[in-house]
């Protein structure tokens, strides 16, 4: 039976191959849970709990597995070393999770550190529209493999919301794809529904806008659909290959 560790980092990459120069494929965020599949002198082969996704960390002290009782539900969660201070020692991106020890009435504690109780929902919490606060990441900097507040990609964009849902979804558009079933056409598209291209991925917003992590941009931003379309076509030589319905 594996042995399951938790992150205690607020983010950490994970690379295609044990070299820190190697593709960053994915991230850990805080409280994702891991195993250890191989160890060498300076790293770790992990399992990801949530997607089975594998890569290599940095060999560090990691937690042993941690139950989590909330989850970050902000963009950035701002951290303290004690409650009430204006000085923060780190953030916590979007979905992370978090096991609270002490509730105050303004603020919390996990672990040594303290987060302020509007920015936590309960670990069970979910929200039926599971891309309701999509917008959020509006302007974020893109960053393949990136999947929190410093840097995100098109397909984890998609992949934290479900997974701060409690719903399981693949890291990549290539699985992402195959994963979600119902097919609709471009002219009966609506509000969350999720286009895909060959390599990228979009959630539609309304019926004519869509938000993305778009590489070109350098960023994720809200565009029209049509010229979101248009313009992938004609720069990428890329046709719309499915539209789906969560």
């Amino acid at each position: 039976m594996n042995k399951f560790f938790t992150s205690n980092r607020p983010i950490t990459n994970v690379f295609k191959n044990a070299n820190s120069n190697s593709e960053v494929v994915t991230q850990l965020i805080y409280g994702d849970q891991f195993s250890i599949k191989k160890e060498t002198k300076n790293w770790f082969k992990i399992k990801i709990s949530h997607d089975g996704y594998q890569g290599f960390i940095k060999k560090r002290n990691y937690q042993n597995y941690v139950k989590p009782t909330h989850k970050i539900s902000v963009i950035s969660a701002k951290i303290y070393k004690k409650p009430n201070t204006f000085q923060h020692v780190s953030e916590l991106t979007f979905g992370s999770k978090i096991k609270i020890n002490k509730k105050g009435k303004k603020f919390s504690k996990y672990e040594n550190r303290w987060v302020e109780n509007k920015n936590f929902k309960p670990i069970k919490y979910v929200n039926t529209n599971i891309f309701n606060k999509i917008k959020i990441f509006e302007n974020t900097k893109y960053k393949w493999g990136g999947k929190s507040f410093k840097g995100i990609d098109c397909s984890a964009l998609v992949q934290v919301f479900f997974n701060f849902n409690n719903k399981y979804c693949p890291r990549d558009a290539k699985d992402q794809i195959r994963f979600f079933k119902k097919n609709i056409s471009l002219k009966n598209l609506k509000k969350n529904d999720i286009i895909f291209w060959k390599g990228h991925v979009a959630v539609s917003i309304s019926k004519k806008k869509l938000l993305h992590a778009y590489g070109p941009s350098k960023k994720t931003l809200v565009m029209n659909i049509k010229h979101a379309i248009q313009l992938i076509d004609k720069t990428a030589n890329l046709k719309v290959l499915k539209i789906k319905r969560i």
